[in-house]
């Protein structure tokens, strides 16, 4: 930290490029955080520049280079930094990286797609926050034969758990009427757990199979299951300005 401001533990973790903040209050929770080597396993802690705070035994180091990059997450992969069952992480997929990157947000252990991985906290946090409304464009594939009558309520919200959701985009794709199966896109820009398959079942149409194609103007294009690349300059640029804007490339 460049003064003596207090701030929570939290959000420097997260600022040191060790997490997001939400998973910066798990590393607390788990007791794996210390302040001037007093394990903190509580939340509520703030501290300054003038704290020494380690994370695993790590001190914090704010001046670690920033890295980005578009992951096309396989299915059977957990996203998360490290996992206690010992299950494939998306951290794992990134072999030549040596900084301690994270995923921003969540896809399902059977979901597949775009999945921005990076060590700024900051930027973590504003593509995660709801105010931002980032785009997220999934394809489902789904048992029985759609219809946009059923398909409708979704363009308009509907009550998940007692609160309803922000209207999203949905199209027909494709259906195939032997197999009584149908391919759905949905484009929603909220985060809420397994949120496309419920949105789906809810309507009488429960979901095989899932890919998020598209993260903001991220696209999967040129990316296999498990391959990855580097964002561009410009394209750090746009996400931190808030330029979410898609443009279809060639």
């Amino acid at each position: 930290m460049a003064n003596d401001k207090e701030e929570r533990l939290q959000k420097v973790i997260a600022q040191a490029g060790i997490a997001s903040r939400r998973a910066a209050e798990k590393l607390i929770l788990e007791g794996r955080v210390a302040v001037n080597g007093q394990q903190i396993s509580k939340l509520g802690t703030k501290v300054t520049s003038a704290d020494e705070v380690k994370v695993d035994g790590v001190p914090l180091d704010g001046s670690e280079k920033k890295v980005y990059y578009l992951l096309n997450k396989p299915r059977g992969v957990v996203t998360t930094a490290s996992d206690d069952k010992g299950r494939q992480t998306v951290v794992d997929l990134l072999t030549d990286v040596d900084a301690r990157v994270y995923p921003v947000g969540r896809l399902d252990y059977d979901t597949t797609g775009a999945l921005i991985m990076t060590n700024d906290g900051d930027l973590a946090n504003q593509l995660m926050h709801p105010k931002g409304k980032v785009d997220k464009v999934y394809t489902a594939k789904v048992k029985g034969v759609a219809n946009m009558a059923d398909l409708a309520p979704l363009k308009r919200g509907i009550v998940l758990n007692g609160k309803k959701t922000a209207p999203a985009r949905v199209a027909i794709e494709k259906v195939d009427q032997d197999r009584k199966v149908s391919f759905i896109t949905m484009t929603i820009h909220e985060g809420r757990n397994h949120q496309v398959k419920d949105m789906l079942q809810k309507v009488g149409y429960p979901v095989e199979k899932l890919r998020r194609d598209r993260y903001a103007f991220l696209d999967l294009l040129g990316l296999q299951a498990g391959d990855y690349r580097d964002l561009s300059h410009d394209e750090v640029k746009r996400l931190k300005n808030g330029d979410y804007r898609y443009m279809r490339r060639k």
